[in-house]
């Protein structure tokens, strides 16, 4: 399976910048997740690869070489739609053949692929059935199952799980990793689903209006993110405006609304202004203690495994706390007064937007 090379890849439509100046990387049997609100480039990206727009600018490499002007049907990339796209004429075993039939493949290797496909994806006892007869999740399984089939060298995945019900998503997108993994496969799968893409990727690339904000490994981009966007954008947290008080080799000490709290944190200045972020499971919330912030719990949402309040704090700060219901099985009651002895630990420490706070983190 191919590695694959974008540089300085662009796009626009009627005045209007789809992708500006994308480079990327992609490693032979990588899968990729493109992350991103609605209307960043994602899908625009993946056509390019594919073949069905071209870009003005830039090149596209898989393996070295470019694709410039290769056709579609020469590329040998396995492309999945959102939408399933079956022939809904055609059994299961004549969906997955179609590909190979189309390139005139032997019948002999027709019935062979085909055969392996059915297992492949234990749709064996179903191939003689038609779309409308199956599942939306049994249905996009075909659709991943007819791309394999055609010897695709690189699959691009477009929002495939974006019409199923949660579960079957659910479901799906790890069946999707396996048979990437055991197959070797490289792909890139785009998604506005977060935890789709945090959950099955070995690299995430956050895009915004037609850029790339950051790519990293999941656990990067969750944890720390080099960009306020990304951590915004992935995952929920709270974003406190706050001003650096002192700074020593490692930590800063940030007042919040007269708050302080250490950070880890370099290159800050003494009163440089600056956003701290943390995230809900990373708030503390314990019974009325002599330490601590105080507040008060303003609302409560009961998520199953965790509790899930809203805290408003002395000087008119509101934080979210997300608390595991194992750890605190009672849990707190509206009203009812707490201590959040935040210590600075898992909260991370932004410079302040030179264009303001909202437009860094705006989804336009």
């Amino acid at each position: 399976m191919p590695s694959l090379d974008l540089s300085g890849v662009s796009k626009t439509y009627g005045g209007i910048q789809a992708l500006a100046d994308i480079s990327l990387h992609v490693e032979d049997k990588e899968y990729v997740c493109i992350l991103g609100p609605s209307g960043c480039g994602k899908s625009t990206l993946i056509r390019c690869i594919a073949g069905i727009h071209q870009p003005d600018s830039g090149q596209i490499l898989i393996d070295g070489k470019s694709i410039e002007n290769t056709q579609i049907e020469d590329r040998r990339i396995g492309y999945v739609f959102q939408d399933i796209a079956l022939f809904p004429h055609m059994s299961v075993r004549d969906n997955l053949s179609y590909g190979l039939a189309v390139r005139h493949a032997q019948s002999t290797e027709i019935t062979t692929v085909t055969n392996e496909m059915l297992d492949l994806i234990n749709m064996r006892d179903r191939s003689r059935s038609y779309p409308s007869e199956l599942s939306g999740g049994a249905q996009q399984k075909v659709a991943v199952g007819r791309a394999i089939a055609t010897g695709s060298h690189l699959f691009l995945l477009d929002e495939p799980l974006g019409a199923l019900d949660a579960i079957v998503r659910s479901e799906l997108r790890y069946e999707l990793r396996k048979l990437a993994s055991d197959l070797g496969l490289t792909v890139i799968h785009v998604t506005h689903d977060q935890e789709e893409a945090l959950s099955i990727a070995d690299r995430v690339v956050v895009m915004k209006n037609g850029r790339i904000v950051e790519v990293g490994k999941p656990t990067e981009i969750y944890l720390s993110p080099r960009s306020l966007f990304t951590e915004n954008f992935v995952g929920e947290t709270n974003l406190l405006e706050g001003k650096v008080l002192k700074t020593d080799s490692s930590q800063c000490t940030v007042d919040v609304k007269g708050h302080s709290v250490k950070i880890s944190g370099f290159g800050k200045k003494v009163d440089q202004k600056v956003v701290v972020s943390v995230r809900p499971e990373f708030v503390p919330l314990t019974p009325p203690t002599s330490t601590g912030w105080k507040g008060r719990i303003k609302q409560v949402t009961f998520l199953g495994s965790l509790n899930r309040y809203v805290v408003e704090v002395e000087g008119g700060i509101e934080i979210v706390a997300e608390v595991s219901t194992v750890e605190y099985s009672t849990g707190f009651r509206v009203g009812e007064r707490i201590s959040m002895p935040l210590d600075g630990v898992h909260m991370l420490l932004f410079d302040y937007p030179a264009e303001g706070l909202e437009k860094e983190i705006s989804l336009e």
